[in-house]
């Protein structure tokens, strides 16, 4: 079978590792270079644009400029992120990391943010804030300039771990490999660190004038609320194969990963905000998500991001608030709101989905998730709840009752042990399609419409789907499937078969995700053969990952995988705890040090000549 020639897999080429390394390391000396100088005097215009930021804003310029170049940075990665998704599904593999236009957003952000955290350390002069960590002497570090950075360093870790991740198992073309979730893992928990760095900056009054002044002045009131905003986008970044339409993974995890986004992001906006959090953090959402699937889709011609509505959670945690005190009793208020996210909020997402959703959720799923999903939204508004008091304990101490991390963890072990639940796979055995393709369009750009009869007929009921899918030949097809008698199914459009297209038919059943392969590409680079479209055939549906991830190789032995896997668990394990250590000590002396003020100036008096040379 003839094909066009595939793109390497397995890792970047020798040349392109030296190249990124080369260029990671000079911009790391260079923002090193930066920080040094200006902690010994050396150098002036970091200092003068923090200032110029804090005169805008009227806060301490150490955390304006930080917390600005995050935003940007933020924003440029994530829609790297997307565009980055859609172009692997779309045209599949790379020719190369640095071949992909989508990985320099993504670098860019993610140096971005590490930029942000190491400049919110070395800006401040004295004490920032009670919270902040000492460096040396009278150098503190801000507790949100900590985690930005270790946030910034974990997701860029990602980046070279992925290429060795790559060339140890091949290309695993997955959202949910372990090196891609601390990309995007990575970034989105940055937002915490982000919200601590506005809470130790405390409030200002923007001096902005002009026609831009009432719009900046918004901006800058909802600003805590814009976070939260923000990191329900962060959160929701690891729901985006379903936000396509490609789910490798049980459809049971859309409805959690939205609980779990939900119930932390807007119980938190909630308590940390105050009155309208929730639904202001909902309008950043909206924002954010509207931006990327216009952008991703029409402007950049690829396929299109849908979203979660989350507008009825956003109004239940609103609702719920009128009659308990948020501040006073957090966790309380996040396990009643993560209740009626995980039952009301789940009937809405419900509707969505059939309204706008690409893959529609079949009345099969309430049996299931009508257990798991409130438990789980349950716990993620305990963690919101515990978010949002730590956040905002330093700006209303009187009110806010800081609830202890033990309930937190406690949760956030529940919330693993569902995924955990969620990831076991029991594929049905002994499945077997006989399909009979007709010609949609003939020639060198064929489409086919496929009718597939079930063997066991019965194979199909209760399932959550039973679909045609084509991908990696320019764009996608998701063709829904209708039986025209019993286990007997027709796709709703034609499927390509031809190229570099991949084609298959697809059959989700609780824990098993089984695949029957259409048409497959020879593939020479991994090595595989090509799966041809003859006008009928007969064949075994197999577990959907050996037809989706091709690329993965088979039977790496020995302890690797689970020292490789290991590894990557330990340095998750790690930044969580950093997170809920940062959280509490914020809540504990997040306000300005006693017996003096915050510094809202980042000028320091240049060390004499001698000092210097010690420095």
């Amino acid at each position: 079978m003839n094909s066009p020639e595939s793109p390497p897999a397995g890792g970047a080429a020798i040349a392109e590792v030296i190249g990124a390394t080369a260029g990671a390391t000079l911009l790391t000396v260079a923002l090193l270079w930066i920080g040094w100088a200006h902690r010994t005097g050396r150098i002036s215009f970091i200092r003068r644009a923090a200032d110029k930021a804090g005169e805008i804003t009227g806060a301490p310029g150490w955390a304006v400029l930080p917390g600005n170049i995050a935003t940007v940075s933020l924003l440029v990665a994530v829609i790297g992120m997307y565009w980055d998704i859609s172009l692997h599904i779309d045209d599949g593999r790379d020719a190369g990391p640095l071949a992909n236009p989508a990985h320099y957003l993504i670098l860019a952000g993610l140096f971005g943010i590490f930029s942000a955290g190491f400049l919110a350390v070395v800006l401040p002069d004295g004490r920032p804030s009670r919270a902040a960590v000492r460096i040396s002497g009278d150098w503190y570090a801000p507790i949100g300039g900590v985690v930005l950075l270790a946030c910034g360093a974990f997701a860029l870790i990602g980046f070279p771990l992925d290429d060795m991740w790559h060339r140890l198992f091949g290309q695993d073309v997955t959202l949910w490999g372990p090196t891609h979730l601390m990309l995007i893992g990575g970034a989105g928990l940055s937002l915490l660190g982000y919200a601590a760095l506005l809470v130790e900056g405390g409030s200002g009054k923007p001096q902005a004038s002009g026609r831009l002044a009432s719009a900046f002045q918004m901006l800058y009131r909802t600003r805590y609320a814009g976070v939260c905003g923000g990191l329900l986008v962060g959160l929701c970044t690891f729901q985006a194969e379903f936000d396509f339409g490609v789910p490798q993974f049980r459809l049971l995890f859309q409805p959690l990963l939205i609980a779990v986004a939900g119930g932390i992001a807007l119980v938190a906006a909630r308590v940390y905000t105050g009155r309208g959090g929730a639904l202001v953090a909902l309008a950043y959402y909206f924002a954010v998500r509207g931006m990327l699937a216009v952008l991703v889709g029409p402007v950049l011609g690829q396929s299109m991001p849908h979203f979660p509505l989350f507008a009825v959670e956003a109004l239940v945690v609103e609702a719920v608030a009128l009659r308990l005190v948020p501040r006073r009793r957090p966790l309380a208020f996040g396990a009643v709101c993560g209740a009626l996210i995980g039952t009301v909020g789940f009937a809405s997402e419900y509707v969505w989905s059939h309204l706008w959703m690409p893959i529609a959720w079949p009345s099969e799923l309430i049996g299931e998730a009508i257990v798991v999903v409130p438990l789980t939204a349950i716990a993620a508004g305990v963690i919101g709840g515990f978010v949002g008091a730590c956040l905002a304990a330093p700006r209303d101490r009187e009110g806010v009752r800081v609830p202890r991390l033990a309930p937190a963890a406690v949760a956030l072990v529940a919330i693993a042990a569902v995924v955990a639940y969620g990831l076991r796979s029991d594929h049905a055995e002994g499945l077997r399609g006989t399909v009979a393709l007709t010609e949609a369009q003939a020639g060198p750009e064929r489409t086919v419409n496929a009718t597939v009869e079930l063997v066991p007929a019965a194979a199909a009921e209760g399932a959550d789907w039973i679909r045609g899918i084509a991908w990696q030949g320019g764009s996608l097809v998701n063709a829904e499937m209708e039986e025209i008698a019993p286990g007997t199914f027709r796709t709703t459009e034609p499927l390509p078969v031809y190229g570099n297209w991949k084609s298959q038919i697809r059959l989700h059943e609780g824990s098993s995700l089984v695949g029957l392969p259409v048409y497959l590409p020879e593939d020479p680079a991994i090595p595989a053969e090509g799966v041809p479209a003859t006008s009928s055939f007969t064949r075994e549906f197999v577990p959907e990952q050996q037809i989706l991830q091709r690329e993965r190789k088979e039977g790496v032995a020995g302890v690797l995988p689970a020292v490789a896997y290991g590894t990557v668990g330990a340095v998750v394990v790690v930044l969580i705890v950093l997170l809920g250590w940062a959280l509490t000590r914020l809540a504990g002396g997040g306000a300005p040090p006693r017996g003096g003020r915050r510094e809202h100036s980042t000028r320091r008096t240049p060390l004499p000549t001698a000092a210097r040379g010690r420095a």
